[in-house]
């Protein structure tokens, strides 16, 4: 038994709609997660500029992995209109604010959404550590 991907091409801002592990937000969710990410990302340059003028170590700034992480994940998750807190809570979003939210009851579903959640994670990781190192090898 071979297990695919889910296809992320299928879902477009037209067309959207809840798709297991691909697509469970709709165009305000969207744009929220990508101010989120936008701030995330502000954050790490003005936390890296603040360590560098405090004359911190370089290993200390390492810290900007967390806001590059954060900020590489939201924009992931508005990339790929799945955000990750939904799938772990079962729901589904697509309307303005909570009066959209709808529960995914099914199981198998559940688990793609997981699974989505968890690539994300790790993409988002992998997007995020190269930028931690270069803070760190920077001249100062």
């Amino acid at each position: 038994m071979s297990a695919t991907l889910p296809q992320m091409s299928l879902v477009t801002p037209e067309n959207a709609a809840y798709v297991p592990g691909v697509c469970n937000i709709g165009p305000w969710e969207i744009r929220r997660r990508r101010t989120i990410a936008i701030v995330g990302f502000a954050v790490a340059v003005v936390l890296l500029v603040a360590l560098v003028a405090a004359g911190a170590p370089p290993i200390a700034r390492l810290l900007v992995l967390l806001p590059v992480w954060g900020g590489a994940f939201s924009w992931l998750q508005a990339r790929r209109r799945f955000c990750a807190g939904f799938a772990m809570a079962g729901i589904s979003n697509f309307a303005n604010g909570e009066a959209g939210r709808q529960a995914v009851t099914d199981p198998e579903a559940h688990r793609a959404d997981i699974a989505a959640t968890m690539r994300m994670t790790r993409d988002s990781f992998l997007i995020a550590l190269p930028v931690a190192i270069v803070a760190v090898l920077l001249p100062v």
